[in-house]
């Protein structure tokens, strides 16, 4: 059984598959960090990350020059990131669809949306279960299609880690990525 420490820092399986294929040297979206395991990841991995949330008290704590935190309310009816640009954005455990078409419009051509949250069926799990905050099947694959963003990797599974889950991911890039795909990545 993981320590509560393990399954509270420990990044996501599914983010730290794909953050590598994030340019190098643009910004990157921690939306919705909560307490800053994916920032802490991309900023491991030398990215500069703006990390977002409505608390931003466990990001602060982290002391990294690549992390930049800013409080704002992801769920008042404006946009609250206008004309902001980001090299990849990473979304985790998160869903507010009122503002999900906005994120295509903050990646810079050849940006990489990594998405990972729960999916239909996890009421069966525990929480969330109420269906606003649960993706439906095949809902990101419609959005990346809506938004032509090219899918790299679709997930619509069950997990066991670190708590039994139904999850949807998706790490999708807007315009061209074949010049990135590093070795790991290629059939």
């Amino acid at each position: 059984m993981p320590n509560l420490h393990d399954v509270i820092v420990k990044p996501s399986s599914w983010v730290a598959r794909f953050a590598p294929l994030i340019p190098k040297g643009g910004l990157v979206l921690d939306l919705a960090c909560g307490s800053g395991r994916h920032s802490q990841l991309l900023a491991n991995l030398g990215y500069s990350v703006l990390a977002v949330d409505q608390d931003v008290a466990a990001i602060e704590t982290l002391n990294s020059s690549f992390i930049t935190p800013k409080c704002l309310n992801l769920e008042q009816d404006a946009w609250p990131l206008p004309e902001s640009k980001f090299g990849g954005i990473v979304v985790t455990n998160y869903l507010y669809r009122p503002h999900l078409d906005h994120l295509p419009e903050l990646l810079e051509e050849s940006g990489i949306l990594i998405y990972e949250t729960f999916a239909q069926g996890n009421g069966e799990f525990g929480k969330p279960s109420n269906p606003d905050f649960l993706l439906n099947p095949g809902e990101l694959l419609a959005f990346a299609a809506r938004h032509s963003l090219k899918v790299v990797a679709y997930q619509d599974i069950y997990v066991d880690q670190p708590k039994p889950a139904m999850v949807q991911g998706l790490c999708a890039v807007k315009g061209r990525l074949k010049d990135r795909i590093p070795l790991q990545f290629q059939g």
